[in-house]
């Protein structure tokens, strides 16, 4: 069988005639009527006008609820009892008090147990008559701090929870009292401890169906420690008014000790033998973790005083487990230090692979089936894999969620948003940690786990007949039905999310570390790329100078005094002025690359048609003279400093000129082959890998590049042929090309064998040719 939830609960009750949803939507906060052994007041706090009154004032306070509302609080409590209880409000929480109340003008005050707390602009004032003195707290010190002594002295979460029931059971004499476990956030309850008196048949061990404590009782007891239900047969008690004149509602009695409860509930505990009860919360980090539930084969009122120091308890308990829990957590992080310290050490800036290393070790940090990092856009594995669409959805989550998040599921098939066929087809349970806000993670896998369970009833069944027709289905009747939970992995424990976090925090010192260095590295490559840009633009324009003064005096010497020269001495002067005149165009050349690092880009969007256009005037006659033909593709607009775009598609447009094949230099020599360079937009996957971007290719049949020399076409003064070969040069067009595509934030790179041409293809970064 799958996981019993409410939704499902509520189908098998309604196939047999029972509606179940109306006991899961049931306002239970809004139920307009209070248990009859006290009464309430809700009081205007600013003026002290009663605004609604229980309809048994008549009987505990001398004066009808129809009388009372509308009129002074002071009629039935005086003037400093009602300032003590304003005082007592004050802080928006339920506060104790002892206060007199009048029980008519003339009669002697009786003595009542005052309950004071804020709900919005009331004061709700709740009233419990009190027969005897009241006894202060120290009536109950010694239980009190015994059961204290003993959780302190309990190890463990299980032996924190016996401790529990015993003394609680020990202070209040309720016949049955348990620990009862609520599995995440509205899945069923174990039991995990149990005291009770003879005769009474054992729950421990057993679980009990979500249904059993629907979501809005739960947040109830999430926000209110206690809860007392004196008489399950008790009459309650209506109010007046019955609604709110402003909202149309029932006073909201959510913090009302005397709040009654829903007939459902009482119907649930009448079924199990229960004539009273009393629900203590246990919270972890604000969150209902179970109850402390108390059973009573009698009715029996519990003294405020009682009541407060279950709920101290109660508090003692919840910081005790938590405490438990903590150091649990920080033992397990010590033994599992030496594999998190192994994972760590080896990572280095590839953190895909060197996090993801072949020795399973970080999928064995959480007893794993599998791992996953994604991040950029790319997902490594560890162990078993998972389908694309459900790293799509872990993605949408975790980018919702702030980086060192930890996220974990034990049924992802009851996921909302678990895309896939079903718990078989892939991980039952998932841990992940979030990486960044962008949708990076890091997540752990498990398979199902088949889980045999014992549950006090046949959790396919929430209702059977009984007496009162088709209600709840009755508890304590012996029977003990053995079920499969299937679509469930081992649950995610604190440790093991501890350890997640403890691994995101490592990882993080390392990334911001790594990134420190980066950006100190990059620092310093800026201060030197300005230095030598400076340099280079100086030493250019310096130069030049007396390059021109050698190059003049060698003309001068030539046309002054060639006739009194011998052959070789005019040939050397020949000589130093052709090699003036080289050393001009490398300079020139030098200034114009250096110029390239020192000028900003301006980038709009531009069509990649205009800029062909205006590089094929400048480029066109070269080609026409080496007899290229230009081929063009439709070009679409890309995002470009269009001059210097216009200066790449030149530059590249005049090396397919230079390097044009003659039909000798060709491997496929058929008679039609012609000399061509296209010209076209392609999306390609670049060198680095990753998503396919727009490319801009620009494609020559050529003479070809060797493989073994295809790196040096880029670098600055290189060419592959001699200074005279193939139209000359100063070897830095392809070198302009690349620091321009660079500082678009693009990648260059080419495709060439010899004898069939060569593509060169470009990207253009963000925003263009991407």
């Amino acid at each position: 069988m799958s996981h019993p939830d409410p939704g499902r609960e509520a189908e098998a009750a309604a196939a047999m005639g029972f509606d179940l949803s109306e006991c899961v939507q049931e306002p239970i906060h809004l139920l307009g009527r209070i248990q009859s052994h006290g009464t309430l007041l809700a009081v205007e706090a600013d003026t002290g006008t009663v605004d609604t009154a229980a309809l048994n004032t008549g009987r505990l306070l001398g004066i009808e609820a129809e009388e009372l509302v509308g009129g002074p609080v002071t009629r039935v409590l005086s003037p400093e009892g009602w300032a003590e209880a304003l005082e007592a409000g004050a802080q928006h929480e339920a506060v104790s008090l002892v206060l007199p109340v009048s029980t008519d003008a003339a009669g002697a005050p009786r003595m009542f147990d005052a309950t004071a707390h804020r709900q919005g602009p009331f004061l709700i004032l709740e009233c419990e008559p009190r027969a005897v003195a009241p006894p202060h707290f120290a009536r109950y010190y010694q239980g009190v701090r015994r059961a204290l002594t003993r959780l302190r002295t309990s190890t463990s979460a299980a032996e924190c929870c016996q401790a529990a029931t015993r003394e609680i059971r020990a202070l209040t004499g309720f016949d049955r009292v348990v620990a009862y476990r609520f599995e995440g956030e509205d899945g069923p309850g174990e039991v995990v401890a149990e005291e009770l008196t003879d005769g009474h048949e054992p729950w421990l061990g057993l679980w009990f169906p979500a249904s059993d404590v629907p979501p809005q009782a739960r947040r109830l007891y999430r926000d209110n420690w206690i809860r007392v239900i004196a008489d399950v047969d008790d009459v309650s008690v209506g109010l007046h008014p019955p609604r709110q004149a402003g909202s149309g509602l029932p006073l909201d009695l959510s913090n009302s000790v005397l709040r009654t409860v829903s007939g459902f509930h009482l119907e649930y505990l009448r079924n199990i033998g229960v004539k009273s009860s009393m629900s203590v919360s246990v919270l972890r980090e604000g969150e209902l973790w179970g109850l402390i539930a108390c059973h009573g084969d009698t009715a029996t009122t519990v003294s405020p005083e009682l009541r407060a120091a279950c709920e101290f308890f109660g508090v003692a308990f919840s910081l005790q487990l938590a405490a438990i829990e903590e150091r649990q957590q920080a033992e397990a992080l010590a033994a599992s230090r030496e594999r998190l310290d192994r994972i760590v050490s080896r990572v280095t800036s590839d953190l895909e692979t060197s996090l993801l290393a072949g020795d399973d070790a970080l999928r064995t940090l959480l007893d794993a089936d599998g791992a996953a990092l994604c991040r950029g856009g790319r997902s490594h594995f560890s162990g078993m894999t998972v389908a694309p669409a459900l790293l799509e959805t872990l993605q949408t989550h975790a980018s919702g969620l702030a980086p060192g998040t930890v996220w974990s599921t034990d049924r992802l098939s009851e996921e909302p948003d678990r895309p896939g066929d079903g718990p078989t087809s892939g991980p039952a349970g998932v841990l992940m940690v979030t990486l960044s806000r962008s949708g990076d993670f890091l997540a752990w896998f498990r398979r199902e786990r088949p889980i045999a369970r014992q549950w006090a009833a046949d959790p396919s069944k929430p209702v059977q007949a009984g007496p009162r027709g088709e209600r709840l289905t009755p508890r304590g009747s012996g029977a003990v039905f053995r079920a499969v939970v299937r679509g469930q992995s081992p649950p995610w424990t604190p440790a093991d999310r501890a350890t997640a976090q403890e691994l995101w925090r490592a990882l993080t010192g390392l990334v911001l570390r790594h990134e420190a260095e980066l950006r100190a590295l990059n620092d310093r490559l800026r201060v030197a790329n300005a230095d030598l840009d400076s340099f280079a633009h100086a030493a250019a324009h310096d130069l030049k100078e007396p390059l021109r003064g050698i190059s003049n005096a060698a003309a001068f010497v030539i046309e002054d005094a060639a006739a009194d020269l011998d052959a070789t001495t005019v040939r050397r002067m020949h000589t130093m002025r052709r090699l003036a005149g080289r050393m001009d165009e490398l300079l020139d050349s030098l200034l114009h690359f250096a110029r390239l690092g020192r000028g900003g880009l301006h980038r709009v969007r531009v069509p990649l048609d205009r800029v062909l256009d205006s590089a094929l005037e400048v480029a066109g006659d070269r080609l026409a003279e080496a007899q290229v033909r230009v081929i063009r593709r439709d070009l679409p607009e890309v995002y470009a400093d269009e001059h210097r775009l216009h200066e790449v598609l030149v530059n590249l447009l005049v090396n397919a000129a230079k390097y044009a094949a003659d039909q000798g230099d060709r491997t496929d020599r058929t008679e039609h082959t012609d000399r061509t360079v296209e010209v076209l937009v392609d999306t390609l996957r670049t060198p680095a890998g990753g998503t396919p971007r727009q490319t801009v290719v620009v494609r020559d049949n050529g003479i070809g590049i060797p493989a073994d020399r295809q790196g040096e076409v880029f670098e600055l003064f290189r060419r592959l042929h001699g200074p005279g070969e193939r139209g000359g040069g100063a070897g830095v067009g392809l070198a302009i090309v690349k620091r321009i595509i660079e500082r678009h934030g693009g990648e260059l790179w080419l495709d060439s064998e010899p004898g069939r041409g060569t593509s060169f293809c470009f990207t253009l970064g963000q925003g263009g040719g991407d």
